[in-house]
């Protein structure tokens, strides 16, 4: 069956059941954000963008193998505390952020695909852990997280990420370039001075507010760098990490 999109909402109920019938498992991916502030030139829906912009390139990759991937519907709200006071900062408890996506993954399950993956690009530690938590105690092969914040994947990654002055910065704003250009806004974002602050650091030392670690304008990095070139390059990284995140799952 030659699908219509990767994206499982625009398929028909038919289309569905006959993929999940077929020889081929069937995998769904599930991209995780939050509406959170990303400085004064990125959207509050970014972290979304980049996972789905990942979750896409994903599934055009599983199509040379032999599983169909499908990217669900968006999960555009999560656990945002350390934005609090920026407007746009809107955070869901941890427990219910859990909840819902434990919910998502088990009612995929129940639909008769294969796998389903948690793709997790806001990489606030208590939203993180709720992520994770939400696949705990599931039996195994049926569920994984793909996150930056996982070593093996965040090595992979640019220097600015790996220093942790990277929201907002020229990593994440080089993947909004590449998976959503007309929402930077250009303009702004070219005047932007870096603010070598690192978010890692910080939360080591137990600062939980953008505000008490320095990010004024809440971004951190430098995001007058950013590139399409550097977006699209980091954007296939975090395709080979859901990738090797639902192989190896899947064994």
């Amino acid at each position: 069956m030659a699908l219509k999109s990767v994206f499982v909402a625009r398929l028909t109920t038919d289309e569905l059941a006959t993929l999940v019938k077929a020889a081929r498992p069937v995998i769904v991916l599930v991209p995780v954000g939050a509406v959170e502030p990303h400085g004064p030139h990125l959207p509050l829906d970014t972290d979304v963008i980049i996972s789905r912009a990942a979750c896409e390139r994903a599934a055009r990759a599983f199509e040379r193998g032999t599983a169909v991937a499908l990217v669900a519907p968006d999960v555009a709200y999560g656990v945002t505390n350390f934005a609090a006071g920026f407007a746009g900062a809107v955070s869901v408890p941890a427990g219910a952020v859990t909840a819902y996506l434990r919910g998502i993954v088990e009612g995929w399950l129940t639909n008769g695909v294969a796998h389903v993956c948690l793709v997790n690009n806001h990489l606030e530690p208590g939203h993180d852990a709720a992520v994770r938590a939400a696949v705990a105690g599931l039996e195994r092969g049926r569920a994984s997280v793909a996150s930056p914040l996982t070593r093996k994947w965040a090595r992979t990654l640019s220097e600015e990420f790996k220093r942790g002055a990277c929201h907002a910065g020229e990593y994440e704003t080089s993947l909004v370039q590449a998976a959503d250009a007309d929402s930077v806004r250009e303009e702004t974002r070219r005047t932007l001075p870096d603010v070598e602050v690192s978010l890692s650091e910080a939360i080591v030392r137990g600062v939980d507010r953008f505000t008490d670690m320095g990010l004024a304008r809440s971004y951190a990095g430098a995001p007058a760098r950013a590139s399409a070139a550097h977006g699209e390059e980091m954007l296939t990284r975090l395709a080979e990490m859901i990738v090797g995140e639902v192989t190896e799952a899947m064994g």
